[in-house]
């Protein structure tokens, strides 16, 4: 598989401010490849390097096999749909798709029928006619995306394009931009600080954190092997025990993570079974989420969570952890093969 991106020890600096620190990875051409992080940790400033909007203070780039320094966006075979759509509010939704096309003097017939093609794409075929103040907000992010799209980039990139959308309409979004990525076959990076929009869409993911990247991996990899505490801390939730905490659990001075998911909350007299952990606590909470149930206990200085997702049962009493309250004395299990070694 040919390289679609190549970052080779890229920094970018900004005064003294350093927002990306000797940053290198390669995104494959048709990679649906997410860059996922807090704000300011350099996955932005990642996109615009690509996009061409900002160059390298230091450092190769690499597009579709060319070195890119140098070459303005308008010259690379990259589109970028942004948050806030951009869309002209004052031209219909088929001159907004084909607003490019016009730039680049192509004439009004042609461009139009491929603004068309593009629209049909993202499943607005009939809307050409409207206005952005006529559409909703997963509308135009279509539109943006049909704008983007009609210029046939082999690279899209998108900036937190869903941020903007309640949850249902960014969860419908999400599949929809995983069926029209398989669909077109182009490469798609994507910037977000939503863990879940990321493993869902992925084929792979870069964590950054303070302008560097802590791991790329593929989502399952990610999420049940993460490398380093704050990659287990920022994708799920997991409880990291530090390396004081763990010696006398596992013997070895060594930090590690287990799941929340992973950790079982019974009563204290429940039997210890072998290969397994067992910790004794006290219940500080219990948050009803309503598919699962999330519980805190403190264990000496430490408080660990907990999520029972078992709620099956139709009778509430009959659920799991219904019976238990806060202030209550319990006990905390998991299997040894849950426990994720850290390297920090």
């Amino acid at each position: 598989m040919s390289v679609a991106i190549e970052f080779k020890d890229i920094s970018k600096r900004y005064g003294d401010v350093t927002a990306l620190d000797h940053v290198s990875f390669r995104v494959e051409e048709g990679e649906f490849f997410s860059m996922l992080g807090p704000s300011g940790s350099g996955k932005t400033t990642s996109l615009r390097l690509m996009a061409g909007f900002e160059q390298p203070s230091s450092g190769n780039l690499a597009l579709l096999g060319q070195e890119a320094a140098g070459t303005p966006p308008y010259a690379r075979d990259v589109n970028t749909v942004f948050q806030d759509y951009a869309l002209f509010p004052h031209m219909n939704v088929l001159d907004n798709v084909a607003y490019g096309l016009m730039v680049r003097k192509m004439a009004k017939a042609e461009r139009h029928a491929l603004a068309q093609e593009a629209l049909a794409m993202v499943a607005l075929p009939d809307h050409g006619n409207r206005t952005p103040a006529q559409l909703s907000g997963g509308q135009r992010q279509r539109v943006a995306l049909a704008r983007a799209l009609v210029n046939r980039p082999r690279i899209l990139l998108l900036d937190e394009p869903l941020g903007a959308l309640d949850l249902k309409l960014r969860e419908q979004m999400q599949v929809e931009l995983k069926v029209l990525h398989r669909k077109l076959g182009i490469t798609f990076v994507y910037v977000t600080h939503d863990q879940g929009e990321a493993l869902s869409m992925s084929d792979r993911i870069a964590v950054f954190n303070n302008g560097r990247i802590e791991q790329i991996a593929t989502p399952r990899e990610l999420y049940y092997r993460p490398r380093t505490r704050f990659v287990a801390d920022f994708v799920g939730s997991s409880n990291v025990f530090t390396a004081d905490l763990a010696e006398p659990l596992c013997g070895k001075r060594q930090a590690f993570a287990v799941r929340q998911e992973n950790i079982h909350v019974t009563k204290p007299d429940a039997p210890k079974v072998a290969g397994q952990v067992q910790l004794e606590g006290e219940l500080l909470a219990v948050q009803f989420l309503g598919a699962s149930q999330r519980l805190e206990i403190k264990v000496g200085s430490h408080v660990i969570t907990a999520l029972q997702s078992d709620n099956t049962s139709t009778v509430p009493s009959q659920q799991p952890g219904a019976d238990l309250q806060p202030g209550q004395t319990v006990a905390l299990h998991w299997a040894e093969q849950h426990m994720v070694m850290l390297d920090d």
